[in-house]
């Protein structure tokens, strides 16, 4: 049995925290004080070791945040870590991953804790906790931006925007910026300029074993390739650089229907869809009805749009959408991109409860939008949503094995994104989404945006990567053999 300093045993450790301990935060100005000065009651506090070793501190059960620093953006996730290191850098990311592998301790990963499933945090591991690394570089002459592992996409926006440029990410700004990229990253931008992945440059790496290196085309390129949609599977990416455009001028928002109008907009929507050029980024689908609206009491119709570009091009180009029915909400207009990219913020407040499925398609048929119309009349109120995304464009220009994400034939991705505050609901609305989701299987081509899956199950992680997971696994085996990092959509070695 591996002892810790103080005699304390790895059993005694996770029993200990795993019941209301008094551990408080490893780093605080006493603690650290009596760590430095090798005291006995030092020694016998678990992690005063590791913390020595690091610029941020280490938190356990017993302290004032601990409780807050364990939650992450799903609300129906409640685990409790063994301790959680809050690293500052990647020298302290090492520290944790060697400490973990001295001590034979379980780990766990947290960026943005935006992941619905709640990998981040797992019942009696370490959670190395990439949120204070929030650092965001942008050179507007290289077109370049780097962001550190915690970043959320507010914050590359905020110094992106600022300097004329925009690197494709998602469509809520409080999603972390690393759960993102390594599951793929769908945005606005995803039709001109292909999805996040395509355009990561290079990502810092903390390794199985405690190492740090470099992956990209010219660097540890098989590596390269799996992170780019392999998910947290291969190591700790402490840092990410990108390629950044031009910002251009927008047209963008929403229009709201009465549920009357699901099937007709729907319709619309594929023939819309069908000829759009890259330069014009459409989803639809199905809410519950809106209080005070002619929709309340039923579900309501939407269409969003983001378009960038020459700004007349763009208002023909959307006059289709703007022409379409009479909807009792239309906000699309010019628009700055950085109010585009927090168009979505509203819906997905925190504090709620969340369960989410997804599955790619080839076309939306006639049978799929009947499917969805009728699944659509039993959406559980309040936060729910139906959610259709248009692919295609830059997306599919890139090869299914070019990187880990093989969903580049897929015209669409159709999602079911359950959320509700009541736990009383939890029932209700995870019933839903299975169901809709199981109903989907048919349409689809087998395959499954991972950062839209809930804990799904090994076969259904499997089933996501596709013609790319024999490859997956081959690079598992030779950067993380012994699955040190398998708190993720885990692809097994």
């Amino acid at each position: 049995m591996t002892k810790f300093d103080g005699g304390v045993s790895r059993r005694d450790l996770i029993k200990g925290t795993m019941a209301a301990g008094g551990l408080a935060l490893l780093g605080s100005p006493t603690l650290a004080s009596a760590a430095n000065t090798g005291s006995a009651a030092a020694e016998a506090v678990p992690f005063a070791d590791l913390a020595r070793q690091l610029r941020g501190g280490v938190i356990a059960p017993g302290h004032a945040h601990y409780d807050a620093s364990r939650k992450v953006f799903n609300d129906m996730i409640d685990r409790r870590p063994l301790a959680i290191a809050q690293c500052s850098g990647a020298a302290d990311v090492m520290h944790v991953v060697r400490y973990a592998r001295e001590h034979d301790l379980p780990i766990s990963v947290r960026g943005g804790g935006h992941n619905v499933a709640g990998k981040a945090v797992r019942d009696g591991a370490l959670l190395i906790d990439l949120g204070a690394m929030r650092g965001v570089r942008v050179d507007p002459v290289r077109r370049r931006s780097r962001a550190m592992a915690g970043a959320r996409l507010r914050d590359l926006d905020h110094e992106s925007l600022a300097v004329g440029v925009v690197t494709p990410s998602g469509t809520v700004s409080d999603t972390g910026i690393a759960g993102l990229t390594l599951g793929g990253g769908f945005g606005w931008l995803q039709r001109k300029h292909g999805l996040t992945i395509d355009n990561l440059v290079s990502a810092d790496v903390v390794m199985a074993n405690g190492e740090f290196l470099v992956a990209s085309e010219d660097d540890n390129a098989d590596l390269f390739w799996a992170l780019r949609g392999g998910g947290g599977n291969f190591g700790v990416v402490t840092s990410f650089e990108y390629k950044a455009y031009d910002v251009e001028p927008a047209i963008a928002g929403m229009a709201i229907h009465t549920g009357d109008r699901l099937q007709d907009l729907l319709q619309f929507y594929r023939d819309f869809t069908a000829t759009a050029p890259d330069s014009v980024m459409t989803m639809a689908g199905a809410l519950p009805g809106i209080p005070d609206t002619p929709s309340a009491g039923g579900i309501a119709a939407w269409i969003a749009v983001c378009y960038t570009g020459d700004a007349a091009e763009g208002e023909k180009l959307l006059r289709p959408v703007r022409d379409f029915g009479t909807p009792f909400i239309n906000s699309i207009g010019p628009m700055p991109f950085s109010a585009v990219q927090q168009m979505f913020d509203a819906g997905s407040p925190p504090g709620m409860r969340h369960y989410w499925r997804s599955s790619l398609v080839a076309e939306l048929s006639d049978d799929l939008i009947d499917l969805v119309v009728a699944k659509a009349a039993e959406l559980p109120p309040p936060g729910s949503m139906l959610l259709i995304e248009h692919m295609g464009g830059a997306i599919g220009r890139v090869g299914p094995t070019d990187t880990a994400f093989s969903g580049r034939n897929a015209q669409y991705n159709v999602s079911m994104l359950s959320a509700w505050l009541d736990a009383s609901a939890d029932d209700a609305n995870i019933a839903w989404t299975r169901n809709t989701g199981n109903a989907l299987k048919e349409y689809g081509t087998g395959g499954a945006y991972v950062n839209y899956m809930a804990d799904e199950g090994e076969a259904a992680v499997r089933a996501a990567y596709e013609v790319n997971l024999e490859r997956l696994i081959e690079v598992k085996r030779k950067y993380d053999p012994d699955n040190v990092f398998s708190a993720n959509h885990n692809i097994a070695p």
